[in-house]
């Protein structure tokens, strides 16, 4: 069997996060949205969403990058809520059969 690799990125929220103001948060929410389209746009990314009805509340959401988990690591550091504190990231390698996967662009 053949393997492919992504850079796979759990997104979570860090510990002691306080809650900011709506207006703030918001902004804050559109630059990562925007962020991760840009991302997207230059094949970095190659999928990406936010998880529900998980049983930890923490998990906020996972990225797919179609980059080494060193790159993955380094572009997912630069998301303007990973450096606001308002997220952390878990980087890590995920092997899956050659094709077993498809994404929307790719």
């Amino acid at each position: 069997m053949e393997l492919e690799s992504y850079a796979f990125v759990l997104l979570r929220w860090p510990p002691g996060l306080t809650p900011l103001p709506d207006a703030e948060e918001e902004a804050l929410q559109a630059e990562h949205l925007g962020y991760l389209a840009e991302l997207a746009d230059r094949g970095k990314l190659v999928g990406a969403g936010p998880f529900d009805d998980q049983e930890d509340e923490t998990l906020r959401g996972l990225c797919f990058y179609a980059t080494g988990v060193d790159e993955a690591r380094e572009l997912a550091q630069q998301d303007p809520k990973v450096r606001a504190g308002r997220l952390a990231v878990e980087v890590m390698t995920w092997w899956t059969e050659k094709g077993s996967v498809s994404f929307h662009g790719r």
